[in-house]
């Protein structure tokens, strides 16, 4: 009976897309004047800060909210670009710090950019790489024209700073380039916090006034701002509005998700996006899980990314309604049914029973199908708010969904 309840909710669901995609008019929801050539505010929720939007990048159109699965390499673990489109993504992510140390920016620029490099024709967003020097390099001394660091490959001494991230970025053809920024770690001190926001600022001045002298922007390509501010208000408040100020065609809220707890972590999101333009898309970077994705929906952010789905997805982990699953327990050995009814892709003609299998055994395949489901499971949760957004519900169902997902975890 719940199967058939699920079903039927998300027949009607499904129509009410549909229906509203193609004719947004007979649901009242004339797109409103959105102060921006490429992003129109379709509608926002009238009990939360959700939002309904709609971007247009030089590859397409990318509906919003929405969620960017990540291709950090040139590729999204374990899938094809043809499976990218059949699950229904819209944009994707890479990164510049690793394009740049292999295979390097300019060998992509002489086979055509990373859209043609990779065989993805949608939009793609690069990372400028800043989190990652921070992350992952050796030795990294911080500047005030960039940040010098070790390879963590193999030592060699690189530099990224504003005319660094903007060039690689600009090799790449990114449809969306990040700025360079510093990510302040969890915790820190709030004197060390401000000098970075402050750094941050200056660093992102440099890389749009990088971007509009080299016809980046005239083009068609958008960067986006960064806000860090960690856990101090006034600070995230001080970023926002200063970045606000610069005219930036989106901003993104960064720092977050470093190791502080959730309650923290949608505090900081819920501190920035009330002083972020309206009219401009946000992004809040490298996270998370479906129910965070749904509160910071209702936070007024439009995208996201995270490798978590493919991630767990190769250790067996898959998303589901009723929580997350690990398909390696032994009670799925003879189950004949696929990981969620009514979610259709390649990888639900299989058994979970078949899945466990090739997960026991140590197969690629695994990977690759758990994959699919899990993008996918992501994909069709941010279709399912837009539809919500459209119907006017989003608040009640985000509620319900995240009660019955949490609700489910909890006994798994």
């Amino acid at each position: 009976m719940r199967n058939a309840a699920a079903g039927k909710a998300r027949s009607n669901v499904q129509a009410k897309r549909e229906v509203a995609t193609r004719w947004p008019l007979l649901f009242g929801k004339c797109p409103m004047s959105s102060g921006s050539s490429h992003f129109q505010l379709l509608l926002t929720d009238p009990a939360s800060a959700a939002r309904r939007g709609r971007l247009r990048t030089r590859h397409g159109m990318v509906e919003t909210p929405i969620f960017m699965p990540v291709g950090t390499q040139g590729t999204v673990k374990a899938i094809t670009p043809a499976h990218l489109h059949e699950i229904g993504a819209q944009i994707i992510l890479g990164n510049t710090y690793h394009l740049n140390l292999r295979p390097g920016s300019e060998l992509v620029r002489e086979l055509g950019g990373l859209h043609r490099f990779m065989g993805w024709d949608g939009p793609i967003l690069t990372d400028s790489g800043g989190f990652q020097v921070f992350s992952l390099a050796k030795l990294r001394e911080i500047r005030d024209d960039g940040v010098a660091f070790q390879s963590h490959l193999d030592g060699a001494k690189l530099f990224l700073g504003p005319q660094e991230v903007m060039t690689i970025q600009r090799n790449l053809g990114s449809d969306i380039a990040m700025v360079i920024d510093e990510c302040p770690p969890w915790p820190c001190e709030k004197d060390a916090c401000a000098a970075a926001v402050a750094r941050s600022y200056r660093w992102a001045g440099q890389c749009k006034q990088i971007a509009l002298d080299s016809g980046f922007l005239a083009e068609g390509h958008h960067v986006f701002a960064i806000v860090q501010g960690s856990t101090f208000d006034d600070l995230r408040r001080e970023a926002a509005e200063s970045l606000a100020a610069l005219d930036f065609p989106g901003y993104a809220v960064g720092g977050v998700s470093v190791g502080e707890p959730e309650p923290e972590m949608l505090k900081q999101v819920g501190a920035t996006t009330p002083f972020l333009p309206t009219h401009k898309p946000r992004y809040t970077m490298g996270l998370g899980t479906p129910p965070q994705l749904l509160k910071m929906i209702a936070l007024g952010v439009d995208m996201f990314d995270c490798v978590m789905p493919t991630r767990v997805a190769r250790n067996g982990l898959v998303f589901t309604p009723d929580g997350p699953m690990n398909i390696r327990n032994e009670r799925f050995r003879a189950d004949p049914r696929p990981l969620v009814e009514g979610l259709d892709n390649y990888t639900s003609r299989f058994s979970r029973a078949y899945l466990r299998h090739l997960q026991m055994a140590g197969e690629m395949l695994a990977g690759t199908l758990l994959t699919i489901h899990n993008l996918h499971f992501y994909l069709d949760l941010m279709a399912q708010a837009r539809a919500h957004l459209e119907a006017g519900d989003f608040t009640p169902w985000s509620r319900s969904w995240i009660e019955r997902y949490e609700a489910g975890a909890a006994v798994r």
